[in-house]
């Protein structure tokens, strides 16, 4: 049997190359999926974010939802990249309700934006050691055009979005559900998409320090489309282990050794800024996703350029699945590009 079905929302995750939806449900036995669908999006219809052709995506998000029986209308959504500030600040410590007040005030001086521009939130994280009189809060301000994109490309798509997150939120949701991180410990979660890729590191179950840069596997594809003269729809078949006579195995394997270099070099740099920050603090612990999740070869280098243990994560792990209903190997595959929409899909209608 099936509990607060009702309160709990679809998570629905629109990238720059796929949409994911996920549905779960709680059981006497503990979390259950209830269904999950992937959709692929051909180049150009999201850049960076930047939705291009809003009626096709939302058709897509339609066909989506009923070729995989998704059934109900309330989604949680989640935006990221370039559009999106999250920032640890310190405040002289006062009531939530006194911060709510003035937020707007405290923002200005962290948010690269024009604050009328922006929505904001936070949440208090707790008294500052180093000082009493003041507090920590985590800052996020996401800009408002952005947000109303996507707020509308949902209602145009028939659904009613009832939680905008940030996708690293989102991720860390689903890996806490799964993991229970130890307080004091140290882990990196690593979201690499198709154009973009978001550093979250946590201590414990706290957010200490955020970072997106620009890089994604769109660049293997673009890569190999610009060796062979090929459509990138045809340079990402070929990427995912479809055989063609236009590239050899060994120039394959050199175009993803050589992003995957640069991938490592740009984590290293942002890892490198937060142990300047947090010099006391060593990452012992690397968890990836997104679609960069499955490529051993980053797994390996990762773990040597960084001293750390690089794992993929699972996001069904702690879910019970039925095996008459899901393509169990499927699952396997496509699990490091399913934790956001997982994530979003723990959310519920009344959630802050």
């Amino acid at each position: 049997m099936f509990f607060g079905k009702k309160d709990r929302l679809i998570g629905l995750d629109i990238g720059s190359r796929s949409i994911k939806a996920a549905q779960i449900a709680e059981t006497k036995k503990g979390y259950a999926l209830g269904r999950f669908g992937i959709v692929d999006i051909p180049p150009g219809l999201i850049e960076d974010g930047a939705i291009k052709d809003a009626e096709q995506i939302a058709g897509m998000i339609r066909g989506l939802f009923k070729d995989y029986g998704i059934k109900g209308q309330n989604v949680a959504m989640s935006v990221g990249g370039y559009s999106v500030i999250v920032k640890k600040i310190n405040v002289q410590s006062m009531s939530e309700e006194q911060l709510q007040e003035t937020i707007s005030f405290e923002a200005e001086q962290y948010i690269p934006f024009d604050i009328s521009d922006v929505n904001l939130d936070f949440q208090i994280l707790g008294e500052n050691i180093n000082n009493p009189n003041q507090m920590n809060v985590l800052l996020v301000a996401a800009k408002k055009e952005m947000v109303n994109d996507y707020v509308n490309l949902a209602q145009m798509a028939g659904l009613n979005p009832c939680i905008v997150d940030v996708d690293a939120f989102a991720l860390q949701n689903i890996y806490e559900l799964n993991h229970s991180p130890e307080d004091g410990e140290n882990i990196a979660l690593i979201d690499i998409g198709a154009s973009k890729t978001s550093l979250n590191i946590l201590k414990g179950k706290t957010s200490v320090f955020m970072r997106d840069v620009s890089l994604g596997c769109g660049q293997i594809n673009q890569k190999i489309a610009s060796l062979i003269d090929c459509s990138i729809i045809e340079a990402e078949q070929i990427k995912f282990g479809g055989q063609s006579d236009k590239i050899t195995s060994g120039d394959l394997s050199d175009i993803i050794s050589s992003v995957v270099s640069d991938w490592c070099t740009e984590i290293r740099r942002a890892l490198d800024f937060f142990y300047s920050t947090y010099p006391d603090d060593q990452i012992k612990k690397i968890v990836l996703s997104g679609g960069g999740g499955n490529i051993k070869e980053l797994r390996q280098l990762l773990s040597v350029e960084t001293s750390a243990e690089v794992t993929t994560i699972n996001p069904f792990e702690m879910f019970s699945i039925d095996e008459n209903r899901f393509d169990v190997e499927f699952l396997k595959r496509i699990a490091p590009q399913a934790s956001i929409s997982m994530g979003l899909a723990t959310r519920k209608v009344d959630d802050k």
